[in-house]
């Protein structure tokens, strides 16, 4: 049919003409409950202001579509960025919660040292956010780590530790390395307090030594005021993070219609979060863990155990992780993990990890690293159980700039075995 034409002169024809369009629109639209994500973000402009410093910068990352695995699936599948944030990952959100819980609690005070073990984005963020607060940053690093992620925390001011991977029950797992460095502080703190004389002035130190004969440590800083271990792993507000922060965002963003979530677990803090805010919301959205190999997370939520009868002999290795995805995985229930909500999970395998990022470069433009690779891996997997027609979030953990060295490096992966030959989406059954 051929477009109606108004036909009036001067302004107010021209007003007329408006009039009429506003009021066809007003009568005729409805809002479409079925409509897609994206004229829930297109349909009208906010006007943007400036953020308040870094910190404000941090959350309210956009959701993206994953073009390639949408079209390949018939779902909509959908991938926070958080690798926009300005830490580089979804862990800037949780280093925020640490430290403001912390300085709320009167554990952590200017000048104070938050101390870490992580095997990179954790640290990373730590190191970006604690500036801000005016505290330093100590991290503990598994040595197996890709080198850059330690490079980039030198980079930020923080004094970093590299030590061999040892299993969490050891002494010197990095994770209780940290914890002891974070004690340290306390103690060197406390020493240099009681060393200060009547007039307030704080004793000579000379070589290293203070005037009473006390060692000084050359980890913290000679204005240290103590230390606080931020013990991702446990410490809730990792999830308190995402369950107010990730999860509603999420469903602002999807208009609360989605039916699907899923993502890797590491620390657990993303996947609880999300999980039991989306479920609080509306109890008929999915949420689903993808596992990489060597954690025992698949068996603790598909079998309500997490070691297999072998294992719980004692035949299990002290590093049993035969993986080059980092970040996620894990053999033991955290505090967090334990917050979460799962329907269900799904094992991944470096080798669909891999292809995945691949893939996503050649086809989305997407440079994602290794666990935001898997868990794009994990989207596929829960829209080929759900079938076409469902909508699936996923996390975009960070990009693939910290992962150069070892999951984007072709001759780590060729004496791996990896070595991405895919053409597709074959390596998930799909053609």
């Amino acid at each position: 049919m051929a477009p109606v034409t108004v036909r009036a002169t001067g302004a107010i024809g021209a007003a007329a003409g408006i009039a009429i369009a506003v009021v066809t629109y007003c009568a005729l639209y409805k809002p479409n409950k079925n409509r897609n994500f994206r004229s829930i973000f297109f349909n009208k402009k906010k006007k943007l202001k400036p953020r308040k410093g870094l910190v404000d910068a941090i959350g309210n990352t956009p959701l993206i579509r994953i073009n390639s695995l949408s079209e390949a699936t018939g779902c909509e599948i959908l991938g926070k960025c958080e690798f926009l944030n300005p830490g580089g990952s979804v862990k800037d959100r949780v280093a925020v919660k640490i430290i403001e819980e912390a300085i709320e609690s009167g554990k952590l005070t200017r000048a104070g040292v938050v101390t870490e073990g992580s095997a990179g984005s954790t640290a990373i963020s730590l190191a970006t956010v604690a500036p801000t607060y005016g505290c330093k940053c100590l991290v503990v690093i598994p040595d197996d780590a890709a080198v850059e992620k330690s490079q980039i925390l030198e980079a930020l001011g923080a004094t970093v530790e590299r030590v061999r991977p040892v299993s969490i029950t050891h002494r010197d797992h990095f994770v209780n390395v940290a914890r002891r460095r974070a004690l340290e502080a306390n103690e060197l703190a406390s020493k240099r307090r009681r060393a200060v004389d009547k007039d307030g002035k704080e004793l000579e130190h000379i070589n290293g030594y203070g005037s009473d004969g006390a060692i000084q440590s050359s980890k913290f800083p000679s204005d240290c005021t103590g230390g606080f271990f931020a013990d991702q792993f446990e410490n809730l507000a990792n999830f308190r993070a995402h369950y107010e922060g990730t999860g509603p965002e999420i469903w602002e963003q999807t208009g609360g219609e989605l039916d699907a979530f899923v993502a890797a677990a590491g620390t657990g803090g993303t996947v609880a979060g999300v999980s039991r805010f989306l479920q609080e919301n509306n109890p008929n959205i999915k949420c689903f863990l993808i596992d990489p190999p060597g954690s025992s997370l698949f068996n603790k939520v598909t079998r309500g155990v997490m070691y297999t009868k072998e294992e719980a002999e004692g035949r299990r290795l002290k590093n049993p992780f035969d993986t080059i995805t980092e970040g996620i995985g894990i053999n033991r229930l955290t505090q967090n993990f334990m917050m979460a909500k799962l329907d269900g999970a799904f094992r991944g395998t470096d080798r669909e990890a891999v292809e995945m990022s691949r893939f996503l470069v050649k086809n989305d433009g997407l440079f994602l690293g290794s666990s935001s690779a898997m868990n794009c891996v994990g989207a596929v997997r829960v829209a080929q159980s759900l079938g076409p027609g469902h909508t699936i979030v996923t996390i975009l953990c960070d990009s693939g700039m910290r992962h150069l060295s070892k999951f984007y490096d072709v001759h780590y992966l060729s004496q791996q075995g990896l070595t991405p030959a895919a053409a597709g989406l074959e390596f998930l059954g799909i053609k």
